[in-house]
């Protein structure tokens, strides 16, 4: 058993690391590689073809390979995709891809490309690269779902104002602006031969620099910590013994403004890993000078850009890269706070101090705290034995209050500030603001945030949130990306943004303020002439803060007066500087509302959606135009609801007739005894007509075909009670009677229905009535039958 994995090991080479992948691709060959991941592993079904086609093509150029998709950062895209598949390089490039164990096309594919290599190092040939097609089609698929994924977020911050495309949300990202460093080792071996000067000097020759460099001797934790990735390895415990046997140097290195490319230029400058091979292949590297053998080749660099973070992290844990040249790192800001009797005779003096170490005073307030406000300010002071003494001293008088902005802001100044005791301060740190500027033993005479919770919560309360408008001009669109870079590490929050080109009238009513200057016109015309950028900005104190990032008018004034602000850096001219800033609250809300609308903002700066809201308002109660209302009633839809809805009003008005005489006959009940006898005669005629009227439901609906004839004005009107179970045609005019005629051509179900329903009110109407009169006597009731027996004979039209 040990013999055939034997057999197998020197029939497959198995690559687990890196570096020994990039050592597999620089040597010349056909190798045939089984990239796998460690949860399935190689493809062993494979392994006797191998074994096969070896022995019967016998040729040095063909070599067998797994690979572990796992620890190799170049083959991190075939993790989860990789079982089973086949990659052939040959001289470190990828010329064919085989998926799957089909052992025919495997074969067809290792003659080819082997004839094809033996062309090539023959010089009759050239290698012809290829990119895997299924990575390709999996990173095409990864870019679209970045790049739908960042439209979506971009189209949920995107309104319409105005026929302009606006965005809300800051969704700009601030370069990074860090150069690209890579770790490097110079081992034992080299240090022990005395090698590490020319080493240096081989590198610096390069026009590499070198940011740290550390001598250390490695313990045997580190060094397996270090190369855990080759842990498996038969020289594993041979490694750890080289590396612990004396010290080494550790390195950080960069190039260049950028530093990019460092790490491919500092493994090309170093060799191949293989010493010999190195000495063979690149004679000039640094492995092939210094290096012995194995792993004793001299130095080490970091494999990709994965492993250099992870090796700084190791060996440099408090290391920071540096920034790109012009790209400052993000500012930090806290609060400075001049108590009253320092303010009055030191300002001047404190402020000078602050600008010489480098801070910038991002916003400045002189203000006159109430006692209440200072209470507020210091109240996690309250029940202190000084709090009295503090507030009173804090509202005695104005307070200068600055935001302060530095990398270390907060850090920077404390340590400026000196011990919180006077004397203390005075003793310890004699060069301290509290100490130089002490005018109360009792009290210090200035104040700093002690973190950054506590920064934002006291510069929100000497600055509240505040919005301005910010203006790229036309002239500065190429330097867009580098101004926004430098709102954001101003700590602004873009609220909202739009691309535009201004009309004449827009321009105009920016800038109406210098309407009487001679420049007025030209400054129009400059702003229409191309695109601009235009953006809500948000922070505490946005106005001053705003104005005093960009600088004076005059760019020639700003480089001498504040030759780091946007206008001093990016300006040409008063009229091409660059940018523009409202000049007090007031005017940026007019200014907002204009070019973004009625813009609502939460606490901490952001913009409220509400213009659709505002437009679907609108929309709704637009006025709706003649011809649309015309259209909208000569459409036979809505002649249809109409004649609905007038019958349903009918029905209503007839359910509530029974209701209605009720009501008169119980006031009829009311009046004086000379007309009882009459009103009671009346009512058993209508309970005498309501009982003949139930055997008549039949006939009903052959009456309702034929009009019935119209009584005469002369004679008695039957009572509402009697015409109420009537046909529906007895009581509409002739037209209406007509035109129904026409769209029903059988009799109406809906009249039938009716009819009955009134019958049955008619019924429950006389039930009532009995409850409340005698019956009447039989000669009334014969009267009423002959009556109404004449008024059924009588003919159409009356008398």
């Amino acid at each position: 058993m040990a013999g055939r994995r034997k057999a197998e090991i020197q029939l497959q080479m198995h690559i687990e690391s890196q570096e020994e992948w990039e050592d597999l691709l620089s040597k010349e060959g056909l190798n045939v590689i089984d990239v796998y991941q460690e949860w399935c592993g190689p493809c062993t079904g494979m392994v006797s073809n191998f074994k096969k086609i070896k022995n019967e093509m016998g040729d040095p150029l063909l070599k067998f390979c797994t690979a572990k998709a796992d620890m190799i950062d170049s083959l991190d895209k075939y993790r989860g995709h990789c079982e089973p598949c086949f990659l052939f390089y040959a001289g470190g490039c990828l010329v064919a891809v085989v998926r799957g164990a089909n052992s025919p096309k495997i074969l067809r594919t290792i003659t080819e490309q082997l004839k094809q290599e033996h062309k090539c190092l023959d010089g009759g040939s050239e290698r012809k690269e290829i990119k895997d097609p299924f990575i390709a089609q999996l990173e095409s698929k990864e870019k679209e779902t970045e790049k739908e994924e960042e439209e979506e977020e971009e189209e949920m911050n995107r309104l319409r104002y105005k026929g302009e495309i606006i965005n809300y949300g800051d969704t700009l990202e601030i370069s990074e602006g860090v150069k690209e460093v890579t770790v490097a080792l110079i081992k034992p071996d080299a240090v022990e031969a005395g090698k590490v000067d020319q080493i240096l000097e081989d590198i610096k020759a390069a026009g590499i620099e070198i940011l740290k460099h550390e001598e250390r001797k490695l313990t045997e934790d580190e060094v397996r910590q270090f190369y855990s990735h080759l842990q498996d390895q038969d020289f594993f415990e041979d490694l750890v013994k080289f590396m612990t046997s004396g010290p080494s140097h550790v390195l950080a290195l960069t190039k260049g403004k950028t530093g990019e490319n460092i790490i491919d230029e500092f493994r090309d400058l170093i060799g191949p890993t293989d010493v010999e091979e190195a000495k063979t292949q690149k004679p000039e590297s640094l492995r092939a000078k210094h290096g012995q053998q194995t792993f004793m080749n001299a130095l080490h660099g970091s494999s990709s850009a994965d492993m250099a973070t992870r090796e700084l992290a190791f060996f440099f844990p408090d290391f920071v890269a540096p920034h790109v040249d012009g790209k400052a790192p993000k500012l930090q800001r806290t609060l400075a706070l001049v108590r009253p009797e320092a303010f009055r005779l030191h300002k001047d003096e404190i402020i000078s101090k602050i600008r010489e170490s480098g801070f910038k005073v991002a916003m400045q307030k002189e203000m006159q705290l109430t006692k209440e406000m200072a209470e507020e300010f210091y109240k996690e002071h309250t029940g202190q034995e000084y709090f009295d003494q503090l507030v009173t001293n804090m509202s005695s008088g104005p307070v200068l209050a600055l935001g302060l902005a530095r990398e270390d802001a907060i850090e920077g100044w404390r340590s400026m500030l000196g011990p919180k005791e006077v004397d203390k301060a005075k003793e310890e740190a004699p060069e301290s603001l509290r100490a130089k500027f002490a005018v109360d033993d009792a009290i210090n005479s200035l104040h700093g945030s002690d973190s950054e919770d506590t920064a934002k919560k006291e510069l929100d309360f000497f600055f509240p949130m505040e919005q301005t408008v910010a203006v790229i001009k036309p002239d500065a669109e190429g330097t867009k990306d580098e101004i926004i870079d430098r709102i954001h590490e101003a700590g602004f929050k873009i609220a909202a943004r739009k691309e535009t080109k201004l009309t004449k009238e827009i321009a105009e009513e920016f800038y109406a303020d210098h309407k009487d200057k001679d420049y007025y016109n030209d400054l129009v015309e400059h702003m229409t002439s191309g695109p601009t950028y235009l953006m809500v900005l948000s922070r505490e104190g946005a106005v001053d803060g705003w104005r005093s990032l960009i600088g004076p008018t005059d760019p020639t004034q700003a480089k001498e007066v504040s030759p780091d602000s946007i206008r001093a850096t990016y300006g040409k001219s008063i009229l091409e500087n660059a940018v523009h800033g409202s000049s007090d609250p007031e005017h940026a809300k007019k200014t907002i509302k204009t070019i973004f609308g009625d813009l609502k903002f939460t606490p901490d700066g952001t913009a409220l959606e509400t213009i659709d809201e505002e437009a679907e308002k609108d929309e709704e109660d637009k006025p709706v135009s003649d011809s649309t209302r015309d259209a909208e009633e000569s459409s036979p839809e809505v002649k249809s609801q109409q004649l609905e809805e007038q019958r349903a009003k009918e029905e209503e008005t007839r359910q509530e007739t029974p209701k209605e005489e009720t009501k008169e006959e119980e006031k009829t009940e009311e009046q004086p005894s000379t007309e009882e006898s009459k009103e009671e005669q009346s009512k058993e005629e209508q309970q005498e007509e309501k009982q003949e009227e139930a055997p008549k439901e039949e006939k009903t609906e052959e009456e309702t075909k034929a009009p019935s004839p119209k009584p005469s004005e002369t004679e008695a009107k039957p009572s509402e009670s009697e015409a109420q179970p009537q046909s529906e045609t007895e009581t509409k005019p002739e037209e209406q009677q007509q035109e129904e005629s026409k769209t029903e051509e059988k009799p109406s179900e809906e009249t039938e229905q009716k009819t009955e329903e009134s019958t049955a009110q008619g019924e429950e109407k006389k039930e009532e009535t009995q409850s409340e009169e005698k019956a009447p006597d039989t000669q009334t009731t014969e009267e009423s039958k002959e009556e109404e027996k004449k008024e059924e004979t009588k003919p159409e039209g009356g008398d």
